[in-house]
């Protein structure tokens, strides 16, 4: 026996190592799913913006918050996540639908649904209700 046969054949080693990377890639390629990472919580009770500050057939980005205000009709007030359901991009238009700046993906105002893609799945809402003339998360 030669001072080598206790080891791995070569090709298994390589194999084995191709696996690994493949798994790797896979798991840090798992992007289409929602960890929650990226998910709008705002405490309860917090004061978002005044009514008057979100356009009636448009809306109002809350950067900080990562929010979407919208008044599809007047009085009718709506929030979503202000993350893209693509790749996690932020929205930073709203003009007749929600707009995300990286692919394109467009919105509904109204219920946050997707009116062209390539987002795979709709806008996560985000609880609120209006207190007098302000928008307030619940």
């Amino acid at each position: 026996m030669t001072e080598h046969s206790n080891a791995l054949p070569r090709r298994i080693v390589f194999q084995g190592l191709g696996a690994l990377g493949t798994a790797v890639a896979l798991a840090g390629c798992g992007g289409g799913g929602d960890d929650g990472e990226d998910a709008p919580s705002p405490d309860a009770g917090a004061e978002l913006a005044s009514t008057a500050d979100v356009p009636v057939g448009g809306g109002l980005i809350l950067a900080d918050e990562r929010i979407v205000l919208t008044q599809p009709t007047e009085g009718e007030f709506k929030a979503f996540s202000a993350i893209c359901t693509h790749q996690h991009c932020e929205v930073t238009e709203v003009d007749r639908t929600i707009n995300c700046p990286c692919h394109h993906s467009k919105f509904s105002i109204e219920d946050g649904s997707v009116e062209s893609g390539p987002a795979p799945s709709p806008l996560e809402p985000v609880a609120i209700e209006v207190r007098g003339g302000t928008i307030v998360a619940t």
